[in-house]
């Protein structure tokens, strides 16, 4: 056999071996693995009402929505904004009051300048608006989105660790911006700011910075904002769902539990769950009572890539 027939077949078993150790750590993984255009997928959140789960597409700068059935699941885009084509999908809600899918918008990295926040009807897709978030000249990336009560919506700049305020129809109010939100020396701990977000229905938003590890609670109203007394680490921490006002998760590497019993002036990391050891979890939602971790990174070989919405099961700590 010639050298170059030898690296080919050598080639060849390297990637079957590969194949096969993937194949092996997807099948760890529980939950929902569906085929779906591109390598990055960022949030993944459930539609109770639409009974599927819907995500955001990254480079294809849109949602898709995925329905468990039997046989091979494909995601089916169901937004696709022309005014966003280009930038990249990130963090997104499902604001079920008002029947809207909210979502981040940003420029394509390395760049940071776009941010933008869009409203799309939850049963339609048709826009219902886009509100663009950047001032001129400035740096930023919008990253995860929340909605209160009221229907106003807020943004994390997970570059300048801040979080825009924007109205229920779409109007940009304010930014909320302190000092502590970067409180930790150093660029390594502020390398990735303001990122996971979630409103609680007492009133106040739960943000976390994730290469600092800091879990704040913020008044959406005044500004005001103090740190949450974490016991155990929250580094690494993106996305955010609430599973009741007292409990937490805390999407990442690995995705965690929090509880809080004095509404969120302290808390305690109660429970862990690593994933599968080849994927990266970046988002949180529940269905039917149970944690789903999104993993942002999907794998494959050709132009569709297998993406997987795990089933969380923790180890108590």
């Amino acid at each position: 056999m010639g050298g170059r027939g030898f690296c080919a077949t050598a080639l060849a078993v390297v990637a079957l071996a590969a194949a096969a150790a993937v194949a092996f750590l997807e099948s760890t993984a529980g939950g929902v693995a569906y085929a779906g255009d591109g390598w990055l997928h960022e949030c993944a959140k459930w539609d109770a009402e639409g009974g599927r789960f819907l995500v955001s597409t990254f480079f294809g700068a849109g949602v898709a929505e995925v329905r468990v059935g039997a046989g091979t699941v494909e995601e089916r885009v169901i937004v696709a904004d022309p005014d966003v084509a280009g930038r990249v999908a990130l963090g997104l809600a499902v604001d079920a009051p008002r029947r809207r899918i909210l979502v981040a918008y940003a420029d394509r990295p390395p760049r940071f300048g776009y941010a933008a926040v869009g409203a799309y009807d939850l049963g339609s897709g048709r826009r219902i608006f886009l509100a663009r978030l950047d001032g001129p000249g400035e740096s930023s990336f919008a990253d995860d989105v929340a909605a209160d009560e009221d229907g106003n919506v807020y943004v994390t700049d997970v570059k300048g660790s801040k979080i825009w305020k924007v109205s229920p129809d779409g109007e940009p109010l304010s930014a909320i911006k302190n000092a502590t939100f970067t409180q930790r020396p150093g660029t390594l701990d502020n390398l990735i700011g303001l990122n996971g977000i979630v409103y609680h229905p007492n009133g106040y938003l739960l943000v976390i910075h994730t290469t600092g590890g800091d879990l704040f609670k913020v008044d959406p109203k005044t500004g005001a904002m103090s740190v949450v007394k974490v016991l155990g680490s929250l580094k690494r921490g993106d996305g955010l769902e609430l599973l009741s006002p007292t409990r937490l998760a805390v999407a990442g590497m690995p995705t965690r539990l929090v509880d809080s019993s004095d509404d969120w002036e302290t808390a305690r990391v109660t429970g862990r769950y690593v994933g599968p050891a080849h994927r990266v979890g970046s988002s949180a939602t529940v269905k039917d009572g149970d944690v789903y971790v999104n993993h942002i990174f999907g794998f494959g070989l050709g132009r569709k890539k297998t993406h997987v919405i795990a089933k969380a099961v923790f180890a108590p700590l």
